[in-house]
This record gives structure tokens, sequence and C-alpha cells, in this order.
């Protein structure tokens, strides 16, 4: 007898591993993509199209804010190709410092030069001592002061991760070597010479018609059921129960959806306190370009009034996220601004309100936007992941899921970092075990 899979989950992930094994995928959304998928709005009007409308009168925003595909082995970018033509584009990404208006290109510690002669002599000389001395660090603090020194901290990665991860950067474990890389030789450089870029995601590829397209090519070669949220996992009867009433018993689920939430659902006791997520405020804008606006694809912000960390622009990386009358003009811009919340702590409708009246007063005095054509808010729930020191927890809630014949795939799943284009392999694999079924 065929044993009932299902697959939870109609991200990326989900999505992939739905085309290789032809399992139901039941996804909370009416359409695919989780935090990974385009829409559009029109000026004048707050409604979202998940496909570009006909007269192209409409700005091109994303759920989850610029979400580019970075990484990922030839095999799972042919793999994409082989669904939706992409476009690849170079990195141009920038520390700004709003009471001196100045860019600093990223990552920081390679282009100490623009701080000044005097600044970057003190930052060289610490981040040589720390190269050259032993230590260990228990937190994401104590990491980045340890590689980088007190000076470039204070300046920078103090105030930064103070937004980026709510406060939790002084409590949590460092996960900043992969995206954060300490390189002396290019240190040195960059002090007195420009340096080549660095990083995971110095190059990057984009679908030409946007990454809705993925998302909806991939799930027309699904059996993916919509509006199936579920709400509850009853591991002893193995049956899922969804918000709209209806259940389904399984044998075994490919779930993609975050560790956290499904424990929750499950009610499984872990024995250990969960590792902690930030959530994220995505306000998406669509807006006349003020004279000061960057050219940068993404601008970190270690001080912003409104709290917010980052800011990213989209018809930067490519005019098609303008409304077509416009791409050619060069006087509109689509952005999208992340602030950053602790789990659990989400605001009320009328703050949310007030948060996005802030930020686009504080970027249309930074120069950056005038008049506003569409601000448009989306609330990430888990946005970003990180883990206590020491803390075993996804590790035994991974293990104990298993026992229970639930697969957790994909980045929020195995709570780790990654981009699409590993979250798309890793939804590949899971599905390949399933092919031609059980």
């Amino acid at each position: 007898m065929n044993q009932k899979v299902y697959i939870l989950g109609g991200g990326m992930t989900g999505l992939a591993a739905g085309v290789v094994s032809k399992l139901p995928v039941f996804e909370a959304e009416e359409f695919p993509g989780g935090i990974c998928s385009s829409y559009y709005i029109r000026p004048g009007d707050n409604r979202r199209f998940h496909t570009t409308p006909e007269d192209g009168k409409a700005y091109r925003f994303e759920i989850g804010g610029g979400h580019w595909i970075f990484g990922g082995d030839t095999l799972v970018l042919r793999f994409i190709r082989s669904i939706t033509p992409v476009k690849s584009y170079e990195r141009k990404s920038a520390v700004y410092f709003p009471d001196n208006e100045l860019f600093v290109p990223y990552p920081i510690q390679n282009h100490l030069r623009y701080l000044g002669q005097k600044v970057a002599s003190k930052v060289l000389s610490e981040i040589v001592e720390a190269v050259n001395t032993k230590h260990t660090a228990r937190t994401m603090a104590d990491w980045l002061r340890a590689n980088f020194g007190q000076t470039l901290y204070e300046l920078f990665f103090e105030p930064f991760h103070e937004l980026y991860t709510a406060g939790l950067f002084r409590e949590i474990a460092p996960q900043d070597a992969y995206k954060t890389p300490v390189n002396l030789s290019l240190v040195i450089q960059g002090a007195f010479d420009s340096v080549p870029q660095v990083g995971y995601n110095t190059t990057f590829i984009y679908p030409k018609e946007g990454l809705n397209t993925l998302a909806l090519r991939m799930a027309e070669r699904c059996d993916i059921r919509y509006k199936k949220r579920v709400v509850k996992i009853d591991v002893q009867s193995r049956e899922i129960y969804f918000e709209d009433g209806s259940s389904q018993k399984y044998d075994e689920l490919i779930c993609t959806l975050p560790l956290n939430k499904v424990i929750e659902m499950t009610g499984l006791n872990v024995g250990e306190r969960p590792d902690p997520a930030t959530s994220v405020l995505v306000v998406n804008i669509g807006a006349i370009k003020g004279p000061k606006c960057p050219s940068e694809h993404w601008v970190y912000i270690p001080k912003s009034k409104a709290g917010f960390h980052r800011v990213g622009f989209y018809s930067n990386v490519d005019s098609s996220f303008l409304p077509s009358s416009n791409q050619n003009q060069g006087e509109r811009v689509s952005i999208y601004v992340e602030k950053a919340y602790r789990y659990g702590n989400k605001p009320e409708k009328s703050e949310i309100e007030q948060v996005c009246q802030e930020i686009v007063k504080e970027l249309q005095d930074w120069g950056w936007i005038k008049e506003v054509e569409v601000v448009d808010p989306t609330w990430i729930d888990v946005a970003y992941t990180w883990s206590w020191p020491g803390s075993k927890w996804r590790e035994k809630a991974l293990k104990m899921l298993e026992e229970y014949g639930i697969h957790m795939v994909g980045r929020y799943a195995q709570w780790v970092f990654q981009g699409i284009a590993e979250s798309i392999r890793n939804g590949l694999v899971a599905g390949g075990v399933y092919a031609g079924g059980r």
C-alpha cells in the first residue's frame, strides 16, 4: 500500500520538492512562493496583484523584501533557468552613516579609507591585533568585538546589530563568520586602495519577469492545494488539522514550515529553551526619486530614527520593478525597508502605520525619495533565525520530529541561514526521495 506523504509549505523548498515528487503540497496562502514571491501595486490603488497587470502601470515588490538568488551549484541554477529566464548582476552595496551622509562600500572592514586616515589607522591596528590574538567568543557581540576591534564595533557593528537582531546579538551565539568575512590582506589593502568584491553574494541572478514567475511556474508542475493553513499536527494519530476545519491523515511529511512553529503545532516537549528568531516589518515603497537617492542595490543602516536597519532598491537592481512607462526615465524608485522585532512582539496595526510614516519621512529627509505613490507593509513572522550559546534545541527538535515521520527541509525548517538556491536544492533532494512513489 502506498504511504500517505505530503509537503507542508509552498515556498521555494516545498515547490521544488513538489516538482520532483509530485506529492500534494499544502500552502496556506492563495498563491505560491512564500516570502520569496513578487506582487504588484498600482499608484493610488492598495490592491495586490500576484501577476503583472496587462497595462504594466504598477510597481513590482516582493513579500519578504529583496530576495536575490546567490550561490547555488550549477545543476540548481540550470534547474532555475529551465523554468524561467534570469539575468545576472554584480552586487552594489554599502553602509550609510546619516549624520555625515557618508557611504562606505560593503563590507566596511575592507574599505577603511572612507572613514578618514585617523579612524582607518586606529581600526586597522585593532584588527591586526585581533587577528593575532587567540580568543573565544560566546555571543555574537563578543565575536564582532574580538574580530573587528572596539572602534569599528562601536562605529558600525554594535549599532547595526542592535537594529538587525532587535538587540539579541548580545545574547545569541556567533553567526556572522559566513556573512562577515575577515581577510587581513584585504583589510590592509582596502585601507589605502580599492579591493575586489568579497562575500557570499558578490554576484546574483533574478528572474527576468519577477520572482513570482519562478514560483508560479514551479507551482504549475506541482499538485498544490491553496488556502490550507496548518494549525495543528497530531503526531500520535499522524493527522494534520487545517484552519478551514478539514484534516488529513499522513504517514510522513516533508515540512518546510518554521521549526519553532512546527514544535508549537505538534505540542512536543523538546526539553530545551527554543532558539530565538527575529521578525521583520518589510515596508515596500514606490516613490519619486529624491536628489540624493543612492545607486546601490541595498544599504546597511547603523542608525535611523525609525529603527530600520536596511534599505534595498529593487529598481537599482533592475528597472522592471517600476511601472512600465517609467522604466527608462529614471524618475521613480522602488524600495524595500526592513525593521526587525523580537519574535512574538508583533506591533498593532496603528503602530505599523506610524512606523511606515516615520520611515517615509526619514527617507525624504535624507533626500532619497520625494513624493510617495505606494506604501505597502508586510509582516514576516520568522525572518531571521538564531541560536543561544551552547543550545541543543535545534538538534533535539529535528530529531524528535523525525521520530514522528516529519522531515524538516529548507531554511526555516532546519533553522539555518541559506539562500533561495540552496533551499531549492534541499527541496529537490527531499522530493527525489519520494519520486515515483513509496
